[in-house]
């Protein structure tokens, strides 16, 4: 619906999103916590302020990081009534800029020809100097020379500059600055420039020409910037010279969604925008319309322990939604286990009616994504990939299965799974020491980790004999039904879909949300990461599981695995993770931190025998099963036990209850015991009880009538 005046604008907001949207001319900080509203509070400023003739749409700039987000601010607009604002990611609005300006500022030259890619020209860069690079390595030093110049850091000044960002550098400092320096210099001789230098264009030719400034500040007289906190320092840099001392600036952004540090991003602008403009209104939006209550109270848990410069600025979130399910904590023995679990109950959403677009798994790296690509594959649920290749269309694996292939004709038949298959990835560069560093290269290390995982996995299980085969004689998996295997398995994930169960790591699941959200594989050494030395590295970590945490609507499991694979080495859960009580339910108040630790009282580890996970709740022991796993019940069982019950605690002369609760009569009826170990295996039947009641009761699930079972005889025992 199209609004026709400034006061219709305001209609629906809440106080907060108001005093945003009506916050006069000059500097404004809003800070809006996840599922707040920032864009309908934006959007509305902008368009309460055109339509009430306090400015001029063509004379707006609207500034984000994603196209995605740009369109929908622009859309948003469109339906406000104010069309012409120009909203444009910070590249998409340097871009234009240059491109108009390029003939002035060129002496009537084209504009140089913008590089999609630094990888090519950064291999041939470290070429040059002496450094031999793959990919992945490549990929990494086009990483560090991008934050270089988003941080303007020039080639000579990168070796301080890295030291004191403790920047975790793909070679020694001083040979990435060789290579930054003999990238800059073949890119200069191929008349090429990168996206950097689009940026540092467009803020040269503001700053060095008075004839631009003056025409882009006549032009753009309002600006606001969204995702404020990952402004890096080019950008905030264009962003000044845009603004030209002026300060009509409206910024929005939350600190504790500050996940891209790595990139050269800081969230020190958002954190100091009072001081660097006196005077700034500063609006907090804290209404949270995207979660259920309970998913808001876990993500004031998480983030409640917060520490560092983020922290100064972070929010307490109040749910609007009606009450929804609790969030769910399971613990599984390991990680294959896990991805079964999940699968099993994410088809049990999909059939129960929820999309499978409304369903996401996130994990914290790429590499954890085969474990789920193959759970979902294997229960028939589609799933696509967010930001990142399936698991086996990722160029190294590709090159792996060439290389075990072939190793398959020169390592002995005899050879151990695990190190035939170390072995032939030795031909693609891999060993099985500490990864390297740099963000590229150890996601590629990670990669074919896992191909060694699963070759242990495959190892460890029984070996399907051939047709014909005798069934008395075993023989060791070859690394030849290793690679049938994968390849099986690649030809099974190649399936493409339509639509399906995000699977995307955190990073990517950024700005985006879901019904239901499954956060997986929250163990120490994975979130938080093992490579998070620094506390500021550490408290990124939270962060994101922060932000995973609010991008779920209605629905959140969190899971971790006991081990990375069957009969593994022992881990802890994430100390971010918050405190359990003891039904196993999250405890808002305390959050997380070092009392999250779990008590040293030794406990009974009951697993569900639906789906395998670590069962904390008293009645989901009682059941041996969780809450939400289907039930096998047998219903005339239970009616019989249902009536046997009533007549003891008669004759008792006791509240039913006392007999056996309601919960253990339907794991009664449920696992349907056979013998008396059977019997005091369900928890809620003691020796008394099993004293008191075993025999009728092992009678009754045998199929005897409630008649034939002498209440008066049990009484008696009971005195």
């Amino acid at each position: 619906m199209v609004v026709h005046s400034g006061a219709d604008v305001l209609a629906g907001l809440d106080p907060e999103q108001r005093t945003a949207v009506t916050a006069p001319a000059g500097p404004v900080c809003v800070l809006a916590g996840a599922g707040t509203g920032k864009t309908r509070a934006i959007t509305s400023r902008i368009a309460h302020r055109v339509l009430s003739g306090e400015i001029s749409a063509r004379h707006v700039l609207a500034v984000t990081f994603t196209a995605r987000a740009a369109a929908e601010m622009r859309s948003r607009l469109t339906q406000l009534g104010v069309p012409g604002v120009q909203a444009r990611t910070f590249h998409a609005a340097a871009l234009r800029q240059v491109r108009y300006f390029a003939p002035r500022l060129l002496d009537g030259r084209a504009m140089p020809e913008l590089l999609d890619s630094k990888v090519r020209l950064v291999t041939l860069a470290a070429a040059r100097v002496g450094l031999r690079t793959d990919r992945a390595v490549a990929r990494d030093l086009a990483g560090e020379i991008e934050w270089a110049k988003s941080s303007l850091v020039e080639p000579g000044e990168y070796v301080v500059a890295a030291a004191k960002a403790l920047r975790e550098t793909p070679h020694e400092p001083a040979r990435v600055a060789e290579v930054f320096a003999a990238y800059e210099k073949i890119k200069r001789g191929n008349g090429v420039i990168d996206f950097e230098d689009m940026l540092r264009a467009a803020v040269w030719g503001i700053e060095e020409h008075a004839d631009v400034a003056e025409q882009v500040r006549a032009q753009y007289r309002h600006f606001v910037v969204d995702e404020y906190q990952d402004v890096n320092p080019l950008q905030q840099r264009l962003l000044e010279a845009w603004l030209g001392g002026r300060d009509d600036l409206t910024v929005v952004g939350d600190a504790s969604q500050t996940i891209y540090s790595f990139t050269g991003a800081t969230s020190s602008y958002l954190v100091d925008f009072p001081r660097r403009h006196r005077g700034a209104v500063v609006v907090r939006l804290v209404r949270d319309y995207r979660s259920t209550p309970q998913v808001v109270g876990l993500a004031n848990a998480v983030i409640s322990q917060a520490r560092g410069t983020e922290a100064r600025l972070r929010l307490e979130l109040r749910g609007q939604r009606p009450p929804g399910p609790e969030p769910e904590l399971r613990i599984f023995t390991d990680e294959p286990a896990e991805a079964n679990a999940v699968a099993a109950r994410a088809k049990a959403l999909v059939d129960a009616g929820t999309p499978a677009r409304e369903i996401a798994v996130l994990f914290r790296t790429n590499a954890q994504s085969e474990a789920y690509e193959k759970a979902l594959t294997e229960a028939e649920v589609p799933y696509v990939v967010q930001g990142a290749e399936r698991f086996f269309e990722r160029a190294e694996v590709r090159q792996a299965m060439v290389a075990l292939r072939a190793a398959t004709r020169s390592i002995p038949g005899e050879t151990p799974l695990p190190a035939a298959v170390v072995e032939a990835l030795a031909a693609v560069g891999w060993a099985p020491d500490a990864p390297p560093a740099g963000g590229a290269a150890r996601e590629r290390w990670e990669a074919l980790a896992a191909l060694v995982q699963l070759a242990e996995e495959y190892a460890a299980t029984p070996t399907v004999l051939p047709i014909g085969e005798a069934a008395s004689v075993e023989r060791p998996v070859t690394l030849a039904d290793f690679t049938d295997e994968l390849h099986r398995r690649a030809a099974q994930q190649h399936v493409p879909t339509v639509e399906g169960v995000t699977l995307a790591s955190l990073h990517s699941a950024k700005g985006l949300e879901w019904d239901a959200v499954f956060l997986v594989g929250l163990s120490e050494g994975t979130l938080p990461t093992t490579y998070a030395k620094t506390v500021e590295q550490v408290e990124e970590e939270r962060r994101l599981l922060y932000v995973g945490v609010t991008r779920a609507r209605e629905w959140l499991w969190l899971s971790y695995a006991a081990a990375r694979s069957p009969g593994g080495r022992a881990r802890r859960p994430s100390r971010f993770l918050p405190q359990l009580d003891r039904s196993g339910g999250a405890e808002r108040a305390r959050g997380s931190g070092p009392a999250a630790r779990p008590e040293r009282r030794r406990t009974q580890i009951v697993s569900c025998r639906i789906c395998g996970a670590t069962l904390l709740a008293g009645p989901d022991r009682k059941l041996g099963r969780c809450a939400t796993c289907p039930s096998d019940i047998d219903e005339e069982l239970h009616e019989r036990l249902r009536e046997w019950r009533q007549r003891v605690a008669g004759a008792q002369k006791v509240p039913a209850y006392v007999v056996f609760t309601d919960a253990t009569l339907t794991a009664l009826a449920e696992r349907r015991p056979g013998r008396a170990e059977e019997l005091i295996a369900i928890a809620g039947i003691g020796p008394r009880k099993l004293g008191l009641y075993g025999e009728s009761v092992l009678a009754l699930v045998g199929g005897a009538a409630v008649d034939d079972v002498c209440p008066e005889k049990t009484f008696e025992i009971s005195s």
